[in-house]
């Protein structure tokens, strides 16, 4: 019986030639400040969440393949944070148009 015939013995430790890829620490950033803004920091977190995703998301496009990972965490920063920033927005803008007939009907009575 042939065992590992022609196959390079495998000690379970890295290649010595590969290279240890890493995580973008603005991914995660970017992931911890899109779950935040809905909990402790309303817009200022969604803000940083949007911010953090886009700078980490063009870190991993720049960095050579497979050096640099936190694309996922990236983007669901950045949907987190933009969908925060979108119900934040319509609810300004519900908060003024309710106050603006508010004060239209209070002129015309």
């Amino acid at each position: 019986m042939r065992t590992g015939a022609g196959r390079a013995p495998h000690s379970g430790f890295p290649r010595m030639n590969a290279t240890p890829s890493r995580t973008s620490t603005t991914a995660v950033l970017s992931l911890v400040f899109g779950m935040v803004c809905w909990f402790a920091l309303p817009f200022i977190g969604a803000v940083a969440a949007v911010i953090c995703g886009h700078l980490a998301r063009g870190e991993i496009r720049r960095a050579p393949p497979g050096t640099i990972e936190g694309d996922g965490m990236a983007i669901a920063g950045l949907v987190l944070g933009w969908v925060h920033l979108a119900l934040f927005l319509l609810a300004f803008m519900a908060i003024m148009l309710f106050f603006g007939g508010l004060a239209f009907f209070a002129h015309w009575h």
